[in-house]
């Protein structure tokens, strides 16, 4: 076992004698050999490698172009690699996540990971290049020259499979992994006439951390059912709307009272498809054109959400004739003047402009998006801007129900039953209350979780809201009847009036009768007669 062990130490001894001359060499080969012919040097020896060598390796550089921009490409392989990193390679880097509450690991600088896809195996690298310098610089390189890429090395029998089918399969895969771990955002946009229009986009926005789900939507079950089948069909119908030849968007009107969720329901689809969040405030757009730009600058994965339609703008897409006062605002140049400074504070969108939006052909630009619009009064708004096509899914959002209130009693108080259900069962089916107002009877106030005395408040509201509509249903038709008395009153009145003025025209021609046949009876006398 000795002389063995003595053979193995002077064998690793020469091994390490010859790595140390040849690196030896090497760092005089860099030293003192011309930067010109090192660089004709490498090229003939990997040339030569490349006969003799049967892999193919394609690198994938961090930042490209003259610009140095960041390669989507890397992005997406980084991710994609994330996953299979953590749990083969040996040296890992980490870094906190865009929520700051999670780690990210990523290979380490020359860490290699293998892969397989249909049957093809691979192998990934992660590697970095320091720029090349003349061997006189005084200077040492900086790390923030260094040029990050990743290297991928394959066999070349299997060329085909990897280009065609395997890199699609990396760049889809990492770019579904940054949609899933990417912060999500709601947008808004500014104002163009503010002093910083000049800025790069309209849009700002803020983290989008809503935790409605629709689990906790106080909706029937069957609606809430169909509402999230519609959605997740939509998000996996790339194809089909490819095949139709229609844009790849989808939308949806909500409408009903104030306080019924429209904006939390628009929260929950976002949560439900991971998609971010545009409000738009038309009455901050100067005009089309403007709109136009705002949507090109909305990404795909979007909901693009207008809130009150029916109270943003004037968009009956109709003509006013024009009044008296405004052909001589237009002919006296003064207020002409002063109409035209001020209209430039207002929005000039038009229902034509918010129609192109929605479906024109500028609204093709992007996919995967929801165009959404909430109202409370839903027979205010222009036929055209909701027709089928326009708005697809029309989602009325009423007042609570029976099933929405377990809901929110399973939310507020964790309770699936209590005897006091039949009785707001029976109040709700007679009272109209939102799911809000449902929703602050049944908050807890204090520390003490006092179910009983959450129902008994909402018990008492629903009763009080029921006698005030009563009251209200009383009073109403207390006003109705007085104006039918009033009704009939001046029907009599009416009546009245036209009796005496019936009187009126018989009295003026009994006179005109009269003085006809006095006339002609003077016109009798003073005629002679014929004897």
């Amino acid at each position: 076992m000795i002389p063995m062990m003595g053979m193995g130490g002077e064998m690793w001894s020469k091994f390490g004698s010859t790595l140390a001359s040849i690196m030896f060499m090497y760092a005089m080969f860099q030293q003192y050999i011309p930067y010109t012919f090192r660089s004709k040097f490498e090229k003939y020896v990997h040339k030569l490698i490349g006969y003799v060598n049967p892999n193919i390796q394609i690198r994938f550089h961090e930042f490209v172009g003259e610009r140095l921009e960041r390669s989507q490409a890397y992005t997406a392989i980084k991710n994609y690699l994330s996953s299979n990193s953590s749990k083969q390679a040996k040296r890992l880097k980490a870094d906190v996540g865009k929520d700051s509450t999670n780690l990210v690991l990523s290979m380490d600088d020359y860490e290699e990971v293998p892969d397989e896809h249909e049957g093809v195996k691979v192998l990934w690298a992660a590697s970095k290049s320091s720029p090349k310098t003349p061997s006189f610089s005084l200077y040492p390189t900086s790390s923030g020259d260094e040029k990050r890429y990743y290297q991928l090395t394959f066999h070349r029998k299997n060329r085909d499979v990897v280009i065609n089918s395997y890199l699609n399969h990396v760049l889809e895969k990492g770019k579904a992994i940054a949609v899933q771990n990417r912060q999500r955002r709601l947008y808004t946009n500014s104002t163009g006439h503010s002093y910083y229009s000049f800025k790069k986009s309209n849009w700002s926005h803020v983290v989008f951390d809503h935790p409605a789900t629709f689990q906790t939507l106080a909706m029937e079950a069957e609606k809430k059912n169909e509402i999230i089948d519609d959605l997740i069909t939509f998000s996996k119908s790339k194809d089909y709307y490819a095949k139709v030849g229609k844009a790849w968007k989808r939308g949806y009107l909500l409408y009903g009272p104030p306080g019924t969720g429209k904006s939390t329901m628009i929260s929950a689809m976002a949560n439900l498809l991971n998609y971010d969040v545009y409000d738009l405030e038309l009455t901050a757009v100067k005009d089309n054109t403007e709109l136009r730009k705002l949507l090109i600058e909305t990404s795909s994965k979007s909901i693009i959400v207008i809130e009150d339609i029916d109270c943003s703008l004037d968009l009956t897409g109709q003509r006013k004739k024009k009044t008296d006062k405004e052909d001589e605002e237009e002919t006296d140049p003064v207020r002409k003047r002063a109409k035209e400074e001020s209209s430039i504070k207002e929005s000039k969108v038009t229902l034509s402009g918010l129609l192109n939006f929605i479906d024109g052909i500028w609204s093709a630009c992007g996919g995967e998006r929801i165009i959404v619009f909430t109202t409370n009064h839903v027979e205010q708004l222009d036929p055209a801007l909701i027709r089928r096509g326009r708005m697809d899914k029309h989602i009325e959002l009423s007042y609570c129900s029976f099933e929405g209130f377990k809901v929110l009693a399973k939310n507020y108080l964790d309770i699936d039953s209590h005897e006091l259900f039949e009785v707001i069962q029976e109040l709700l089916a007679e009272t109209q209350m939102t799911p809000a107002d449902v929703a602050e009877n049944l908050m807890l106030t204090t520390f003490t979780r006092n179910t009983d005395k959450c129902l008994e408040n909402l018990i008492q509201a629903l009763k009080t809201a029921k006698e005030e509509k009563k009251l209200k249903a009383e009073e109403e038709a207390k006003e109705e009847e007085k104006k039918r008395l009033k009704a009939e009153e001046k029907v009599k009145e009416e009546e009245h009036k036209s009796m005496k003025t019936e009187e009126k025209v018989k009295d003026l021609k009994v006179d005109e009768k009269v003085k006809e046949d006095q006339t002609e009876a003077k016109e009798d006398a003073s005629t002679p007669s014929s004897n």
